[in-house]
């Protein structure tokens, strides 16, 4: 299987949210479970010898590919979710929307100075979202050793949001 393949079972949805937007539905590929597989040990593989302590998924399609990655590198998974969802005390991160501003959470006792992480989510277009991860990541003194995303909507240049953070690692480029 090839990066076309998974290009092409990922779905496109014109005028979605909004008019002009295409939008990149990738519950298509996820479906499928030979290119489900492919996207994760693709990028288990990237990620293979870099010593990685936790991925950390974003809600809430980053659960799914970052609990999935998790497991094939043998690493712990921590969730980074929207306010009010985790049960401990928590620090937050606001972040900027087209239409106004949201906020993602990560416990406070998650990461301590030194874990290694890989931040994973299915997409990456403006940035906005993996840069409040990754400043929750950094409060709690962890070291981000690089982003990963399945698709990466690269006129958008989220990933320069991104590269002051660390590498940004995306497989599909639309």
């Amino acid at each position: 299987m090839s990066l076309t393949d998974i290009e092409k079972s990922i779905r496109n949805i014109p005028d979605y949210p909004k008019p002009g937007v295409q939008f990149k539905d990738i519950t298509t590929a996820m479906k499928n479970p030979q290119v489900f597989k492919e996207i994760i040990d693709m990028m288990a593989a990237h990620f293979a010898d870099k010593k990685i302590d936790y991925v950390v998924g974003i809600d809430a399609r980053g659960f799914i590919f970052g609990a999935v990655l998790a497991y094939q590198l043998g690493c712990g998974f921590i969730p980074v979710r929207k306010p009010g969802k985790l049960p401990a005390d928590t620090i937050a991160e606001e972040y900027a929307l087209e239409y106004g501003t949201d906020k993602l959470e990560i416990h406070k006792d998650a990461l301590k100075n030194g874990d290694r992480v890989v931040i994973v989510d299915d997409l990456v277009a403006i940035g906005g979202t993996a840069e409040a991860a990754a400043k929750l990541v950094k409060r709690l003194g962890a070291d981000i050793v690089s982003f990963a995303f399945a698709i990466e909507l690269v006129a958008l240049k989220g990933r320069d949001k991104l590269l002051p953070f660390a590498d940004v690692y995306s497989l599909v480029k639309f």
